[in-house]
């Protein structure tokens, strides 16, 4: 772990962590919109490196639409004071998914008018297409589950923060553990330098954190520790799942703009994964206390 690494985490992390605690779910969705055209421009960078060039723009555009869609349930319900009792966990996953399934006919819509009246060489249709979709699907759809994470209740923040850090958790457990005592290869094909020790190490990591977690969250332990085990598995995934995407460009990492660490998709790509199975957890499981 370089130095410019340790330098970049520690002026992000405060930053980061004070955005999900001290600020609305509006300025968290202005966050996540942001961070989620940044990391599709880094994804169409690497469908550029394999030749297959998607449709930016119109894929950016439906991306910031979705995670406005995810903020509407959440500022009508603050802005008329409603009840907790008021927005049962089913309401919360029928109108979330209503409003995403909008988003993607309108996406598949755009899709359909750009690849009939596109300019580029028919070869190219089904790759913008695939490329286009795949990036919609795999990093702006499930990254938009934070914002009705960050807006779940009294303890939306602090549960945000939960997934956030048990992905920091496993990272740095996982990088020190697959160091020290790394010998058997977790994906060879994908990422020749992880482990199964250090996957494992990860795990603890994620546990641990959530241990920590349970003087601070209304939630019984043994959901706290679930919850972390199946984000972990999930982040885990989204971590392999963005490696086998670089290995297919070409690439050491998605982009520069994070020095030591590579480019934003490179850092969220547990978190695409991770942040949806927590909220998924809590609508379907409830295991909350008051």
């Amino acid at each position: 772990m370089t130095l410019t690494r340790v330098l970049t985490a520690l002026v992000l992390i405060p930053v980061v962590v004070a955005l999900v605690l001290f600020t609305p779910t509006a300025v968290v969705a202005l966050a996540t919109a942001l961070v989620t055209v940044l990391a599709l421009w880094e994804y169409f960078a690497l469908g550029d490196a394999i030749g297959h060039r998607g449709y930016r723009l119109w894929t950016s555009f439906c991306a910031v639409v979705l995670v406005v869609a995810r903020l509407l349930p959440i500022a009508t319900r603050d802005l008329f004071n409603r009840p907790l009792s008021a927005w049962p966990n089913f309401v919360l996953v029928v109108g979330l998914h209503s409003s995403a399934l909008a988003i993607f006919f309108l996406f598949v819509l755009g899709l359909t008018v750009l690849t009939l009246t596109s300019r580029r060489a028919p070869v190219e249709t089904l790759p913008s297409a695939g490329i286009s979709s795949s990036a919609f699907l795999l990093v702006a759809f499930p990254l938009s589950f934070a914002i009705p994470l960050h807006g779940y209740y009294k303890d939306g923040p602090r549960l945000l923060l939960f997934a956030l850090v048990i992905t920091w958790a496993a990272d740095t457990t996982a990088y020190f553990v697959g160091r020290a005592i790394g010998k058997h290869p977790l994906a060879p094909r994908i990422s020749p330098h992880k482990t199964w020790e250090g996957s494992i190490g990860g795990m603890f990591g994620s546990l641990a954190a959530a241990y920590v977690f349970r003087y601070w969250l209304t939630i019984p332990l043994h959901h706290l520790l679930l919850m972390a085990a199946l984000g972990n598995i999930a982040g885990q995934m989204g971590d392999l799942l963005e490696s086998a995407y670089k290995r297919s460009a070409g690439v050491k990492d998605s982009g520069g703009l994070l020095p030591g660490h590579g480019g934003v998709l490179d850092r969220i790509d547990a978190l695409i994964l991770c942040i949806p199975v927590i909220w998924y957890y809590l609508v379907l499981v409830n295991p909350r206390t008051f």
